[in-house]
């Protein structure tokens, strides 16, 4: 991750979030009204996804892209196609949930110095253009929280039943605490499983967006529940992701918390957003 760091500190009094409902109520993987779809989701990634298969699709994008070039605004448009299928939480078309993430940061933390965490809300799950049908990935490997392949599957990942089928599960070149990894190693050197997270990650990379360190931090691990809110896989850390810790817990604030089943007027906020995107980001995106 080669982008600056901005400010080491959280500003006093900026971290209120507006809980849009119960704050337990939240990432319910037991009894949700959503229950069965989300589970049949993640039954088909814990046992597809392995670490060849992460490899295979990291090297494709990330070479390839989706083949799409578009304004930031324009992918979030696309967004109204895809409904998560992993989340519990809403069943809205995503560009709503970005724009209440986004939303809520900037309630939060107004003023121009904040604007690139502003941005970030808004095109962190950018990267499930990947379930577009144009595309062709499923869902599963898209959507949902992320964690290591290549090393040992953990109980603090949701549905962690479900690895027992999978076929790194019962090879040891996989299967140990550190797999192929060093301790330390640093989450940069560490394969994640395939999804929206590191794609966008890589279209951030790839069109040379000027987002502080911090943000790519989030676009990239925000998914990445058994680490920032379980404590997993902490032997795989280094300095840098202790320190962004923080930073990821932070914006999963406003990820989360905001999510609510009520449509936001897309169109009063086009015009804040497009300038915000051309900060950062070339006018055209290659996806």
């Amino acid at each position: 991750m080669s982008s600056d760091v901005v400010a080491s500190f959280l500003p006093d009094g900026a971290s209120e979030v507006q809980y849009t409902k119960d704050k337990a109520d939240f990432r319910n993987y037991a009894d949700s009204k959503l229950q069965d779809r989300v589970s049949r989701t993640y039954e088909v990634q814990h046992t597809q996804m392995t670490y060849t298969y992460a490899q295979e699709k990291l090297k494709h994008f990330t070479t390839h892209g989706i083949n799409m070039e578009m304004t930031i605004w324009e992918a979030c448009e696309m967004l109204n196609a895809i409904v998560d299928e992993s989340d519990p939480d809403v069943d809205t078309p995503q560009i709503h949930h970005l724009l209440q993430t986004a939303e809520a940061i900037r309630r939060a933390y107004p003023g121009e110095e904040w604007d690139w965490f502003h941005l970030t809300g808004l095109i962190h799950d950018l990267g499930k253009l990947l379930a577009l049908p144009q595309v062709g990935l499923p869902q599963w490997a898209v959507v949902g929280d992320t964690f290591p392949v290549g090393c040992k599957f953990v109980e603090e990942n949701v549905f962690s039943e479900f690895f027992a089928a999978n076929p790194d599960n019962s090879d040891p070149r996989y299967n140990t605490v550190n797999g192929v990894y060093e301790p330390g190693c640093g989450l940069d050197k560490v394969t994640m499983s395939w999804g929206h997270d590191e794609y966008m990650y890589q279209v951030c990379l790839r069109n040379k967006a000027t987002l502080p360190v911090q943000a790519l931090y989030m676009i990239r691990f925000h998914s990445f529940y058994p680490w920032h809110r379980y404590g997993a896989y902490t032997h795989l850390l280094n300095d840098q992701d202790r320190d962004m810790l923080k930073w990821v817990l932070e914006f999963n604030k406003y990820d989360l918390y905001s999510k609510e089943d009520v449509a936001v007027d897309v169109a009063t906020l086009k015009e804040y957003y497009t300038k915000l995107a051309h900060k950062y980001f070339p006018e055209k995106v290659k996806f």
